[in-house]
């Protein structure tokens, strides 16, 4: 086990569960309790950083992926975003169930989903939509599969660019094959699914209440790991749920919830790499039922962007490309402290990892990144922090990323599967787990 570098700057400000939305009067039996027990961040259709489906969209297909929840329940629904479409989307049809190996589901498991009663259902433009209530028994950490089926054309899908994990594609209605094999195709990229909710049938409608009447209690003590593209898992093993975020569910038992996205900046819009982290927030981390803790790494993009612009090749996606101060950055995380404060929430601030040696790293990201670390640590504005930046160091170059826990050498930036152990270790250890 590493070293621990984490420090509580004071006790934690919110004992037992969080309540959010309605809850039902004791006079009532109790509402379903949902949790999101896993999540993925809607981004623009775009190329992205592998090839995937984003732009072309679907027709006269089905699209089946693959997730793993971090809560166990008997009850489940699914969470989908239209946020970046310019006109209505028509879900043919969509079905959960347990997955067996690759496209493959167990037999008995498969459920249609309904939507407000329908086995289809319309989401607006620039909208999201719940499926209602399916009984089906999931285990705390069990792959889950979803499938979706578009008779129509869709146009560009909202999607989520790195899944480190691979969806399928099949022509036509399939599905509620079991064996997988009429999908042929494959991307490591999520497409309109943005969450998955789990609750639990002790804990069901109030009396009189129709089946998907109830309310959202919200109560839990979920975790939201909100960040950039270490957050989002780059450099971890494809199809073997190695982020940081799947090790912090390991490791606590706690419900984990990854809102990461490659490239991400807290302080501007970008065409391949999401809106802002100001502009985000709300939608990927305070409107998830049965979150309590929120873990912000985000900053590394934002001042690192202007070193990479300089290099002899700068990539195209390395846009927009501000010279950002570290005053800058620091309001910025004002603006989410304050935000998850207004909801309650308990808000963790984590130390930029060293960068030396990346195409981030130079005069300007050098001083930044100890100035933003600093503030950090010292700040008090955060309710704890951890410090990545030491627990992941190169023990003779502090500066640089431990080979040991490096993705690749030439990157110096993201982790490898190790390195997103020990992160997990050490949120983990600043949670009292």
């Amino acid at each position: 086990m590493s070293t621990s570098y984490v420090r509580r700057i004071a006790a934690p400000l919110f004992a037992g569960s969080l309540a959010f939305g309605i809850l039902a009067t004791p006079a009532e039996a109790a509402p379903v309790a949902w949790t999101a027990a896993w999540g993925a961040s809607p981004q623009l259709p775009s190329t992205g950083f592998t090839p995937n489906w984003s732009q072309e969209g679907f027709s006269h297909q089905s699209v089946r992926q693959v997730v793993r929840v971090t809560k166990g329940g008997n009850l489940a629904r699914i969470r989908l975003s239209n946020a970046y479409g310019t006109s209505p989307l028509r879900i043919t049809g969509a079905a959960i169930a347990r997955t067996t190996q690759g496209a493959a589901v167990a037999q008995g498991s498969v459920r249609h989903l309904t939507f407000n009663g329908e086995r289809s259902g319309w989401i607006p433009a620039h909208g999201e939509l719940r499926s209602d209530t399916a009984e089906l028994s999931l285990k705390r950490l069990e792959s889950v599969t979803v499938t979706l089926y578009f008779a129509g054309t869709t146009g560009p899908a909202t999607f989520h660019s790195q899944g480190w994990a691979d969806t399928y594609r099949a022509e036509g209605d399939h599905r509620a094959d079991t064996n997988g094999t009429a999908y042929t195709s494959t991307s490591q990229s999520w497409y309109y699914l943005s969450g998955i909710e789990v609750g639990d049938a002790e804990r069901r409608r109030p009396a009189g209440k129709a089946r998907n009447q109830t309310e959202d209690t919200g109560e839990g003590d979920g975790i939201a790991v909100f960040g950039d593209s270490i957050t989002d898992g780059f450099g971890s093993t494809p199809n073997t749920d190695r982020r940081y975020s799947d090790a912090l569910a390991e490791r606590t038992g706690r419900p984990v919830v990854n809102q990461g996205i490659g490239g991400n900046l807290v302080l501007n819009d970008s065409a391949w790499f999401g809106e802002r982290a100001t502009a985000r927030f709300r939608r990927d981390v305070l409107d998830q039922p049965g979150i309590s803790t929120v873990v912000i790494l985000e900053g590394v993009n934002d001042i690192g962007f202007s070193e990479a612009a300089e290099g002899p090749n700068p990539p195209a996606t390395y846009k927009p490309a501000p010279v950002v101060s570290s005053r800058e950055l620091i309001a910025g995380y004002r603006t989410l402290i304050g935000a998850a404060h207004d909801k309650g929430l308990e808000v963790v601030g984590a130390t930029l990892l060293p960068l030396k040696g990346s195409d981030h790293w130079g005069p300007h990201a050098a001083r930044v990144s100890n100035e933003v670390n600093d503030w950090i640590r010292h700040a008090g504005e955060f309710d704890a922090y951890v410090a990545f930046d030491r627990a992941l160091a190169d023990p003779s170059d502090p500066d640089r990323l431990d080979n040991a826990y490096a993705y690749a050498y030439k990157d110096a930036l993201h982790p490898n599967d190790a390195g997103y152990r020990v992160m997990a270790n050490e949120v983990a250890q600043v949670l009292g787990k």
